[in-house]
């Protein structure tokens, strides 16, 4: 069975190329302009997991003499595309789409594209006949930047749901219209800009259960589980966003977060909810062994969707942290043996990657040989270097260091060194060479 560390092996790290860290080509998705609002119409067909869309972006030029706006290829047809009303072309080189400017771009100017498409998206799309949910690749099902972490974008979308279907995206419900044949138009908006690769939205015929954590509302849905079912599996919710509350510093950053129960062994995280599947659950309750899907993903909320890594480089921060807070949370939850056996879990995996002759610092730009060496870095390496942290440091300054880092960078982007002072701020030490040993210059020490 998977345990929390192996939140790697289904979190969003399953996701991005295993050469992310090769050098950066003149035409990298996202180059040359900020993207500042996506608004999305999505006509989505669940039997066929394909969809029909319209899109409207506006950006901002950050360079001068941009000659083409480049996104992530997807396998989406491409109808029509406008900027600022003008025509234009497009074409797909690699794993790069790109449309052609009719002049080169002036920084600091604001554009409007607009495209349709349709299609059938590659990766992404899961469900049943009766459900369609999205996982992580949220640039295959609409035009984005997929691997641009660093960029938060407003983002707005209306579904047409089918008669007598519930929909969940992100943020909140703002609105609901009737459409053609019974359908309806359900309009989401975000309450603030999220990363692209945080979008998403599920239909279905939803089973529903919710309750208060604070002022923010929790929401249980699942086609499959009933209602007792559903309380029973995130009974822990609770208690896990009052922990992660106190050490963040921050309460939880959304005003209702949704967990959605699918089959199989799904575990992905969303700008403010989580998709869950029953195999990624504990079979049975108070089994730390198992428990660690739920709280990683909402663990998230933090550490990863409020504050993101700048750039993959330092995708560490995304997971490493959050790996490490499960293990802190099952700490307080059953006991140090449970805190020090995850960890043993990270160090298995982290000593599997140097036995097979590759280990590198934290914030390592370079190509990973696998996806798993790539996992054992960032989740493991990260959540044992998190670990040290906290036993060189002491109880008082590593917590008090990370909630200067949650406080201080809630709704940015971060690199490695912003977590760097935070700690030194906190601790009154210079920890320059600790994050060069473990972050930026060396492997893990012997």
């Amino acid at each position: 069975m998977l345990n929390g560390i192996s939140a790697g092996l289904v979190s969003i790290g399953t996701a991005f190329a295993l050469n992310c860290g090769t050098a950066i080509a003149a035409d990298k998705p996202g180059n040359g302009f900020q993207t500042l609002s996506y608004r999305l119409a999505l006509t989505p067909d669940i039997p066929a997991k394909s969809l029909a869309g319209r899109e409207t972006i506006k950006l901002r030029y950050t360079s001068d003499g941009v000659q083409r706006l480049s996104f992530s290829a997807n396998a989406l047809i491409i109808d029509s595309v406008t900027l600022d009303g003008v025509t234009l072309d497009h074409e797909v080189q690699g794993d790069v789409l790109s449309f052609k400017l009719p002049r080169p771009a002036q920084r600091g100017r604001t554009a409007t594209l607009r495209i349709s498409y349709h299609g059938r998206p590659a990766r992404g799309f899961a469900g049943s006949q009766l459900t369609l949910y999205t996982s992580y690749f949220a640039c295959d099902w609409m035009i984005c930047s997929q691997n641009k972490f660093g960029e938060k974008a407003a983002f707005f979308l209306d579904l047409r749901v089918p008669a007598g279907m519930s929909s969940m995206s992100v943020g909140t419900l703002v609105s609901k219209r009737k459409g053609p044949d019974g359908s309806e138009f359900h309009r989401w908006k975000a309450p603030r800009p999220y990363s692209a690769y945080l979008y998403g939205f599920a239909l279905g015929r939803f089973n529903r259960a919710s309750e208060q954590a604070g002022p923010s509302k929790l929401t249980y849905l699942s086609d499959t589980a009933d209602e007792g079912e559903l309380r029973r599996r995130f009974a822990d919710t609770k208690d896990m966003i009052a922990f992660l509350t106190t050490k963040a510093g921050v309460p939880l950053p959304v005003a209702e977060y949704s967990q959605l129960l699918v089959d199989g062994s799904e575990a992905q995280e969303a700008a403010t909810y989580s998709v869950l599947g029953t195999d990624a659950l504990p079979t049975s309750p108070n089994d730390p062994s198992e428990d660690w899907a739920i709280v990683h993903e909402l663990t998230h909320q933090w550490w990863g969707n409020l504050i993101t890594c700048e750039t993959l480089k330092d995708f560490w921060l995304n997971e490493g942290i959050t790996t490490f807070m499960t293990a802190a949370w099952k700490e307080h939850r059953y006991g140090r043996a449970a805190y020090d056996a995850e960890l043993d879990v990270a160090r298995g995996r982290l000593e599997r990657a140097r036995a097979a002759g590759f280990d590198k610092p934290l914030a390592w730009d370079g190509a990973y040989p696998t996806l798993g060496v790539r996992r054992a870095i960032h989740y493991s390496k990260g959540a044992l270097f998190m670990a040290h942290l906290r036993a060189a440091l002491g109880e008082d300054a590593f917590w008090s260091g990370l909630r200067r880092y949650t406080i201080e960078h809630a709704g940015g982007a971060v690199t490695s060194i912003d977590l760097e002072r935070a700690m030194e701020a906190s601790s009154g030490r210079d920890l320059r060479a600790l994050f060069a040993e473990w972050v930026f210059e060396g492997g893990l020490p012997d």
